[in-house]
């Protein structure tokens, strides 16, 4: 019995770009291999749900400026919503070992980085910040801000020694030396950049694209934009590939995106929304409705192993 790879397009150009580089890499199509897939589907451990809707959130949280909701916090990489009032401040700080970035959903954010001019953030902007890096932040204008905040799991916080830190029961604060030095930005990503400017560029204009906004060891994060237009037909049988080392999840920042997941159905998530699913869960992302769609796929791993069913002929 012969097999071959079942390589499904369900809109995710990074997928294709994986397979892409396998198969100019060998010259040839690539032979089966066997991998795990455990006999009883990955449950879905608190607090992950396979969507967060923004909307239920927003509602749950009316009349309120400043309010946090934990959405993602597995082995990999720990993620919240926070809503904070105007005139809200973050004070400086740095993190020792990770790099944490942020996507700004509505309202107004100023950013001071180190060795940064400061700039506002707005709707739809991406900001990352290096390890050993001195940020701090603040809520402007006139409404709430909303972003997404997003680490590696079980990062630490410094403070510079001019900033009191907070309490942190079970902790003491000491002063420390560790030889700091701000981490440069991973190659060929930006310190901050606003989604609708990024669809604009030359290179990306009017089309199907994925730019990975982050490249660290230890955590991955790419803008996959694109039309429904531009796919092949829907296949309904597609059930996509499932990542064997960590879940993903997806912050949706336009327009709507089909998640058939499995043992979940279909989900059509809306902007805003959060899509997780576990390791060994196969699923297949897909650009969804008239307009332009656009998804941030999160994980911990920059270049994460896609495995796709093979098939027998």
């Amino acid at each position: 019995m012969r097999f071959r790879t079942s390589v499904i397009v369900a809109g995710s150009a990074l997928a294709a770009a994986v397979l892409t580089f396998t198969l100019a890499r060998t010259g040839a199509a690539e032979e089966p291999s066997w991998a795990p897939k455990p006999v009883q589907l990955t449950p879905y451990a608190p607090p992950h749900k396979p969507v967060t809707r923004l909307a239920e959130l927003r509602a749950r949280h009316q009349g309120q400026g400043d309010w946090r909701y934990v959405v993602v916090d597995d082995d990999h990489i720990h993620g919240e919503w926070i809503s904070s009032a105007p005139g809200t401040k973050v004070s400086r700080r740095f993190h020792p070992d990770t790099v944490a970035w942020w996507i700004v959903m509505d309202g107004q954010i100023k950013f001071e980085i180190e060795g940064q001019d400061p700039f506002v953030a707005t709707k739809g902007t991406m900001v990352q910040v290096p390890m050993q890096t001195i940020f701090a932040m603040e809520t402007v204008g006139d409404k709430p801000a909303l972003r997404f905040e997003a680490n590696i799991a079980h990062a630490k916080t410094l403070y510079p020694q001019d900033v009191q830190p907070p309490e942190l029961p079970g902790f003491t604060w000491m002063k420390v030396t560790l030889h700091r030095t701000p981490a440069p930005l991973d190659p060929g990503t930006r310190w901050h950049v606003q989604l609708d400017e990024l669809a604009r560029e030359p290179q990306y204009k009017g089309g199907n694209f994925m730019y990975r906004f982050v490249n660290n060891a230890r955590a991955a994060a790419n803008v996959i934009y694109g039309y429904e237009k531009n796919l092949p037909p829907l296949n309904p049988n597609d059930k996509g590939h499932y990542h064997p080392e960590c879940a993903e999840f997806w912050l949706i920042m336009a327009g709507q995106i089909r998640y058939p997941i499995e043992g979940q159905g279909v989900i059509i998530a809306n902007e805003g929304d959060i899509v997780y699913v576990p390791p060994f869960t196969f699923h297949a992302p897909r650009f969804y409705g008239a307009g332009p769609s656009c998804r941030l796929a999160m994980n911990g791993y920059p270049n994460i192993a896609h495995l796709f069913a093979a098939r027998a002929e």
